[in-house]
């Protein structure tokens, strides 16, 4: 397969009201005939998102806003209605071109995405061609979506004390006993 795939660095840049840095950060592989929408679900995947509920939008350079329309759809949108990222391709972005990904307008996950100089092969950089977006190199802690820090966190509470690896069934060696 030909070099013909794009390679987009995507940096996590605030959330939560909080900046991140060291910003953690993802680069995707993608094809042109992807759609932003498949891009937005990849990037949502890499960053851990498991509530989907949320709406999310794209801005490009231009000023362009992509977005996957709703049912109760209005113009809240400010200027203009956004494109259908569904429908909007790849293939509008150019080598070295920065555009912002934002997931959930209320926590506002912002992200800066930046086209590679260069197209890819995806077979020799994945190894697989995939039906969408994959990221094939990441670095950086990736911050809960709700900022919940162990399973059952109200957000108030104090941390529960480590238990160390007594806590878990004796499945591998060390596990199932006090430590320390």
């Amino acid at each position: 397969m030909a070099r013909t795939w794009l390679a987009i660095q995507v940096d996590l840049i605030e959330g939560h009201g909080e900046h991140l840095w060291p910003r953690p950060g993802r680069i995707f592989a993608a094809a042109r005939t992807h759609s932003f929408a498949q891009l937005a679900n990849a990037i949502d995947d890499a960053f851990a998102r498991w509530d989907r509920s949320h709406l999310h939008e794209f801005q490009l350079q231009d000023g362009t806003r992509l977005t996957t329309p709703y049912d109760d759809w209005d113009d809240d949108w400010g200027e203009g209605v956004p494109l259908d990222d569904r429908r909007t391709r790849l293939s509008r972005l150019k080598p070295g071109e920065q555009f912002v990904y934002v997931f959930d307008f209320g926590d506002d996950w912002a992200h800066l995405c930046t086209v590679g100089p260069e197209r890819i092969d995806p077979l020799t950089t994945l190894g697989i061609e995939p039906a969408g977006p994959l990221p094939f190199w990441g670095w950086g802690d990736i911050p809960d979506q709700y900022q919940r820090r162990w399973n059952g966190d109200d957000g108030e509470s104090r941390k529960p004390k480590d238990p160390g690896l007594s806590d878990l069934p004796p499945l591998r060696h060390g596990w199932g006993t006090r430590t320390g």
